[in-house]
């Protein structure tokens, strides 16, 4: 006798925020973009009261632009792209909220630290404990999902999330024992992995959603060339400098390691142009921060000679790699997984992303040729910064929290 399949239950969750991960985490990123900026404004005037003894607040606000702000996107990204490149659901509803609530608790940890909430690093600890929960439940369901499915090319993302867990406890670990040393590499670790998951990522998505973007216009079909070669010598050279930078600061080598990185992937924007980017600004604004990136790596091989400070180029890779890339994926990745048209953007896109462009130029360009009024640019930055996410909230926030207009789960 033919057995007969029944259909399993669709999947339900309480509320649409939480059919995907990206919906909420987006969301969440966001938020916490302009509130963490508006924060870090006071904190770095002097106007809160934070435990400097204990945290340096630089350090305060490397972390949570890293392990923070990157890392939700990073999540949102990851546990939605999962699902599409395995076929294994991921989770949702309840069980995304409980992921969720980790990241959320530990947020609220920090920023209570931030503005001297009581004393001492209590707050922290708490942090810590959700911090570890977050990224050690989001590691586990997608190490799951690919083992389910055989999907070994994926461990690569998966070791990055394994050192990501490492760099954060390497930050807590310095903070809890006194030794900014400590808190500093976990901080770096975090920040060049990131950079290293943006640069994977980018290299799988750009291209494709170039070739995408500009042949579904039916005028014609759009390739664009890649080359293994480029992608060993981008990972060679990216993780020698991220060695030499972190552990072993020599100019000779800083600079090697740094133009070799901005050389290879300059290459690769050459094979990735096409003129017909400029009329999307879901594309250009991909391709103006991979471009960032290059730049900022030259900036990186130029700083020992030039003389200006390292964190120039530690932000330049920050904004274009981590600022730019992922709100540009982000309002890539919320239109699609939401069933509406990626080619129809709401109109405040380019005001979006020529925001963060000036957030480049004022936070890292002019500091270089102007350093008299450096707490000026410093402070356009940050206003940039914050009416850019203001605007990513007000255009997207609604139809992230809303049910998809075709009425299926996503």
């Amino acid at each position: 006798m033919q057995s007969i399949s029944l259909p399993s239950k669709p999947p339900t969750s309480p509320h649409p925020i939480l059919n995907l991960s990206f919906r909420i985490f987006f969301s969440a990123a966001a938020l916490f973009a302009v509130i963490f900026m508006v924060l870090w404004s006071f904190v770095f005037t002097g106007h809160t009261n934070i435990d400097a003894q204990t945290l340096n607040p630089l350090y305060w606000h490397g972390h949570e632009m890293i392990y923070g702000y990157a890392l939700a996107v990073v999540a949102g990204f990851l546990l939605t792209a999962v699902k599409t490149w395995t076929g294994v659901m991921m989770p949702h509803g309840y069980k995304l909220l409980g992921i969720f609530v980790c990241w959320l608790l530990a947020r609220l940890g920090w920023v209570g630290f931030g503005l001297g909430i009581g004393q001492g690093a209590w707050l922290l600890y708490m942090a810590a404990v959700f911090d570890m929960l977050f990224i050690g439940t989001m590691a586990f369901v997608i190490f799951r999902a690919v083992l389910q499915v055989k999907q070994y090319k994926q461990m690569g993302i998966l070791a990055k999330l394994a050192l990501l867990t490492v760099g954060n406890g390497l930050c807590y670990w310095g903070v809890f024992s006194a030794n900014m040393n400590l808190t500093k590499i976990g901080m770096y670790l975090g920040f060049y992995l990131i950079i290293g998951l943006i640069l994977t990522i980018g290299r799988r998505v750009v291209p494709f959603f170039i070739e995408r973007g500009l042949s579904m216009d039916g005028t014609e079909k759009v390739t664009v060339r890649n080359s293994k070669v480029q992608d060993i010598a981008s990972l060679l050279f990216f993780l020698a400098f991220f060695i030499v930078d972190l552990f072993y600061p020599n100019k000779y080598l800083l600079t090697i390691t740094a133009l070799g990185v901005a050389v290879v992937n300059i290459v690769r924007l050459i094979g990735w142009y096409h003129r017909g980017i400029w009329q999307k600004p879901l594309l250009w604004s991909l391709y103006i921060a991979f471009l960032g990136m290059c730049l900022s790596f030259l900036l990186y091989a130029l700083q020992p000679w030039l003389g200006y400070n390292h964190s120039i180029a530690v932000h330049g890779l920050s904004i274009a790699g981590v600022g730019m890339m992922t709100l540009a994926m982000m309002a890539r990745v919320s239109l699609g997984h939401t069933g509406r048209s990626i080619h129809t953007p709401p109109k405040t896109v380019n005001i979006m992303f020529g925001l963060m462009v000036l957030v480049f130029i004022s936070r890292v360009l002019l500091p270089i040729v102007d350093m008299d009024n450096y707490l000026l640019w410093i402070m356009i930055a940050q206003g940039a910064w914050i009416a850019c996410f203001v605007l990513f909230c007000i255009s997207y926030l609604p139809m992230l929290a809303r049910p998809r207009p075709d009425g299926l789960f996503g």
